[in-house]
């Protein structure tokens, strides 16, 4: 069985820590928190991860200083930076000073995930994680962000493409509202769940809509991507 690659979490929220560990160990990640600079450095050593998901605002110190700790240590480490802080001077700062990647909160954890995927690729590991999808005649690729059905492109939305795409990372499982609403739109998403059923609308019309059913609901607890039972 090979080695599960591990992320190491730095953020001083413990809210925020739980929801995203959850969604890495469900993807199949190892994972580490930490929740001040000071532990992610120590977590650094002792955890060794493959990629760290670095919060900026924490209580002892900047994550910014936190990468230029371990940039002077020679710590060949990604580092994905997650923080409300939007602006472009931070996220200039952010990516010069050793960030491979800069998500800003609210942010949804399918893309977040997505994100740790490509840059664990580009630098040689999750090799099994191809970007091309497939299920039945229904195809897609990550890299180009293309969708066909039998051959015939499918323009989504984002938050449509990002739907699809957990729904196709899970084929046959039953998917949860709960996990749908976790795993695409943001980790606080706190409206109303009806959005839900409407994007789930929006994409039938156009995935389901030139063969075979593939999206499935199933009463009472959610959704399954799956062929029609014949």
């Amino acid at each position: 069985m090979p080695e599960k690659l591990r992320i190491l979490v730095v953020d001083d929220e413990p809210n925020i820590l739980d929801v995203i560990s959850m969604a890495l160990r469900f993807q199949g990640f190892e994972v580490g928190t930490a929740a001040t600079g000071q532990e992610a450095l120590a977590g650094v050593r002792s955890f060794k991860p493959h990629l760290m998901l670095l919060d900026i605002m924490l209580p002892d110190m900047e994550g910014f200083e936190v990468a230029q700790r371990l940039g002077a240590e020679r710590a060949e480490l990604p580092i994905v930076f997650l923080t409300a802080r939007d602006t472009t001077e931070d996220k200039v700062r952010g990516l010069t000073m050793g960030g491979d990647d800069y998500v800003t909160k609210p942010f949804s954890l399918e893309e977040l995930v997505a994100r740790i995927r490509a840059i664990l690729r580009r630098v040689g590991l999750d090799g099994n994680e191809s970007s091309r999808i497939v299920f039945d005649d229904l195809e897609l690729d990550d890299d180009t962000r293309e969708v066909t059905r039998a051959g015939r492109h499918i323009e989504l939305t984002d938050t449509e493409y990002r739907l699809l795409r957990y729904l196709m990372r899970n084929p046959r499982r039953v998917l949860t509202r709960a996990q749908l609403l976790d795993h695409v739109w943001s980790y606080d998403f706190g409206g109303d769940a009806r959005v839900l059923e409407t994007y789930i609308s929006y994409l039938r019309k156009k995935v389901d809509g030139g063969g075979p059913p593939l999206i499935h609901t199933v009463r009472g607890v959610g959704y399954s991507l799956r062929l029609p039972r014949s």
